[in-house]
């Protein structure tokens, strides 16, 4: 039974994080994940967005890792090279009674030092956003967007090449603590470590469980989500919020342009029981594009090319209106665990600040030694951004650098077997995608799938009825039409 320092339950963007702080110390770290890829649930299923820190209640823990979270993923974004674009927002008020409640929002944002902040009238509004209708507006300049799976991966990335061992496909079945040891039995083998991190987002009251009765509910909260088509990113060109939801504790159907150039639209906020209840509904897409035209009257409805969702993982009920601080605490009868609870938005931007929170907490359990040969792996440009002669350059070293299997996204044969090649070793349908794109355009994968699936064969020697979208069990292909005709 392998013995590790540290153990993190959970793959998401804060264990991730966590891992990569981590592993600039001389430590043994595993990462416990149940899906096969890290950014597999909520960290992938989100808007991008680094806020500024207007929102949460000065003093708060949002509020502190929020604006100390903000700076830290421009560093990191020079450092690893992930995308990121400052493109600041605007909180719009439609009416004269919301415009009251933008000047209770920079008071806070002040108190909070966001920096930057000022009410714009629609006629300065318009000159940089056109088509959004409103009142007056709250410009918060230091907001950004990323691309939240490829910040997650690029951190697991480089936590991987600095001696992180990943678990995927692996679920915690059970943890007991045996003098200075946990003792992990999870379903594929058992392990030990000296400190437990419990970094299992909406699972994290299971965990906690194991050692104790849990203080506190996590109530499911899906947002659902709806994707413009790229030809649509002229209609803003910053993010557009209304007025924060005060009942629901969330922020309101907003509209984020990404990085690759898609407008979202969302997120719904919808209490559910099943935290696994990802599903997107007729309903609901007709509630996000009818506040979205509110916001954009242009915008026209065969503009939507996907929908998706994520659940939010909130520790305040819908009756105490939603909003609670995060709890990042070591448990007080197990010494050595420590509880990552409640993490929902700002908790991308939020991340790198909670990661170094974690070890601050680990370095009262465990002597820290800074490794002296630390690696940097750096996210590589797409095929598509390279100049004409650097793409020529890669096409005359490898042909397939030149065949191009996603004309949406426009992206070559050799980026997916690079993508399929990942440290992490997780090949999927969905590991291609959120590495490189193919599939995400506005086919949806309905021309390079099958390109996809034939790389697998030709060039990882894939059975085709082994290739998965995601996970073990998530199989593409269960048999052939033909021979289940012929056998009738």
């Amino acid at each position: 039974m392998r013995i590790f320092d540290i153990a993190i339950i959970g793959g998401g963007v804060i264990g991730s994080a966590i891992a990569y702080e981590l592993s600039k110390f001389r430590l043994d770290i595993i990462v416990i994940e149940k899906e096969g890829d890290v950014a597999s649930g909520t960290s992938k299923a989100n808007s991008g967005v680094i806020h500024s820190g207007i929102n949460s209640p000065p003093g708060s823990q949002k509020a502190k890792f929020c604006v100390e979270g903000n700076q830290l993923i421009q560093q990191l974004a020079k450092t690893l090279g992930f995308s990121y674009k400052k493109v600041g927002k605007y909180v719009i008020a439609k009416t004269q009674n919301e415009a009251k409640e933008l000047k209770n929002l920079f008071k806070n944002g002040k108190k909070n030092n966001v920096v930057g902040l000022e009410i714009h009238q629609s006629s300065i509004i318009n000159n940089k956003e056109p088509q959004v209708v409103c009142e007056e507006g709250l410009w918060v300049p230091s907001a950004g967007i990323v691309l939240p799976y490829e910040f997650t991966i690029i951190l697991a990335e480089n936590a991987l090449i600095n001696n992180v061992y990943f678990l995927f496909n692996t679920f915690v079945k059970n943890i007991k603590k045996n003098h200075d040891y946990f003792h992990i039995e999870t379903s594929s083998n058992s392990i030990q470590s000296k400190l437990v991190i419990n970094a299992a987002g909406l699972n994290c009251r299971e965990i906690v469980s194991m050692f104790e009765k849990p203080d506190f509910q996590i109530y499911p909260c899906r947002g659902e989500y709806l994707v413009l088509d790229k030809k649509y990113s002229h209609l803003i060109q910053s993010m557009i919020y209304p007025i924060p939801d005060k009942e629901k504790g969330v922020l309101g159907i907003h509209l984020t342009p990404t990085i690759e150039g898609n407008i979202l639209i969302g997120p719904s906020a919808e209490y559910i029981d099943d935290t696994t209840d990802k599903r997107t509904t007729k309903k609901m897409m007709n509630i996000l594009f009818d506040e979205a035209k509110i916001i954009l009257p242009d915008l026209p409805r065969n503009a939507v090319i996907n929908c998706f969702s994520g659940i939010r993982c909130k520790l305040g009920s819908p009756n105490e209106g939603g909003w609670a601080d995060y709890r990042i605490e070591e448990s007080r009868t197990t010494k050595g665990l420590i509880n990552i609870l409640g993490i929902e938005s700002p908790g991308l931007t939020s991340a790198p600040a909670i990661a170094l929170h974690i070890v601050k907490m680990i370095s009262n359990h465990i002597d820290l030694q800074r490794k002296q040969e630390f690696k940097i792996l750096r996210k590589e440009k797409r095929f598509s951004e390279l100049s004409l002669k650097e793409r020529n350059n890669l096409i005359v070293k490898n042909p397939q650098w030149g065949r191009i299997i996603c004309r949406c996204e426009h992206v070559s044969e050799a980026e997916v077997i690079n993508a399929l090649s990942n440290p992490l070793g997780s090949q999927s349908i969905s590991s291609i995608k959120y590495r490189c794109r193919a599939g995400m355009g506005r086919c949806q994968g309905g021309f390079c799938l099958q390109h996809m699936v034939r790389i697998l064969e030709n060039e990882f020697n894939y059975d085709i009825k082994d290739i998965k979208l995601n996970k073990e069990g998530s199989y593409l292909f269960s048999g052939r039409t033909r021979e289940h005709v012929h056998e009738k």
